[in-house]
């Protein structure tokens, strides 16, 4: 069962909470690491975690053994609400995924996964949960910015000129997608700077800076994060904290797979699905991102994850290294 933000549960011993350990050593340095966990001492923080990209990632830091706030608004018990439009449309009864079951398999894969239910338009809620995670850890090591409520005003069209889409893109995709971003970024700051320590990782979307054609709410939320990224970078780099913009491909989402009416083990039989990539790709970069020791050289970027997956050396799930998406 998740727990609320304000339910401190104290971390046991070997979990993270040593806070004598250097900046360095959390975000992946090898002093103590065994080579299969390499982020044991790692405290992550990961926001709409419940499905996709977030999911992803939150698998991957937990396989490299990390400590992983899973947060979200969907529990096993009650699912998410404001998803009746995608849900009706994809032929589906429920939202899937939860936090439960991403902390219960995070971990599963060898980290500690601790499911937090936390609505990230809440002010009080992210504040509990930050305060909850420095009482328990002392520390957070690694914030990765993916809730987003944009999937909650989809109806089916993406591309149709600006004027033609809802005005309520902006409510979903700005109030409830780049403040969300902000809002979280805010309560981690103060903690960081105190150890002047720390990366902050954005997911977003971008091609080249080109125009995201068809959807103009889609294209200025997804630069607005970029730009989030980028200013916060300028301002928290005299603190030795990173910030970046991270972009996956076109990513084989729960949602993705439904809309292809196929799943994981089915997609190749799905010919529209042959560039796609895992969620577990972005995982894979954030995972390489976190233990950089040099990572702080990368601050202020927007970057690929198949430019990371070739320079870090790590595949998709699948074994390929998939190019960076690139919009036709």
């Amino acid at each position: 069962m998740a727990e609320r933000p304000g339910d401190p549960q104290p971390l046991p011993a070997g979990a993270g909470n040593d806070v004598g350990t250097s900046a360095g050593d959390s975000l992946g340095n090898d002093v103590g690491n065994s080579a299969g966990r390499p982020l044991r001492e790692t405290i992550a923080i990961v926001t709409g975690a419940s499905r996709g990209a977030g999911r992803g990632i939150a698998l991957e830091l937990g396989a490299a053994g990390a400590t992983v706030y899973v947060t979200g608004r969907s529990t096993r018990e009650m699912p998410a609400p404001g998803y009746e439009r995608i849900l009706a449309l994809s032929g589906l009864d429920r939202v899937p995924g939860s936090i439960d079951e991403t902390a219960d398999d995070v971990s599963s894969l060898g980290g500690r996964g601790i499911a937090v239910r936390c609505d990230h338009c809440r002010e009080d809620d992210v504040a509990a949960l930050f305060e909850r995670v420095e009482c328990e850890a002392g520390r957070i090591d690694l914030l990765v910015n993916n809730a987003w409520g944009g999937h909650e005003t989809f109806d089916g069209v993406f591309d149709a000129p600006f004027w033609q889409h809802p005005l309520a893109h902006w409510d979903s995709m700005f109030d409830r997608g780049v403040r969300n971003h902000l809002l979280a970024s805010r309560f981690a700051a103060p903690i960081m700077v105190r150890r002047e320590q720390g990366l902050i990782v954005t997911t977003t979307f971008a091609d080249r800076g080109r125009y995201l054609k068809g959807n103009l709410f889609y294209d200025l939320a997804k630069h607005a994060m970029t730009r989030l990224a980028f200013g916060m970078a300028e301002e928290l780099r005299p603190h030795g904290i990173t910030s970046v913009a991270l972009v996956p491909g076109w990513m084989r989402t729960e949602f993705v797979l439904t809309g292809h009416r196929t799943d994981e083990e089915h997609w190749r039989e799905r010919p529209a699905l042959a560039t796609t990539e895992s969620p577990r790709y972005v995982g894979r970069a954030v995972v390489a991102l976190a233990g950089d020791r040099t990572v702080i050289g990368k601050s202020g970027q927007v970057l690929c994850v198949g430019d990371l997956a070739r320079e870090y050396g790590f595949t998709d799930v699948d074994g390929r290294q998939v190019a960076p998406f690139v919009m036709p």
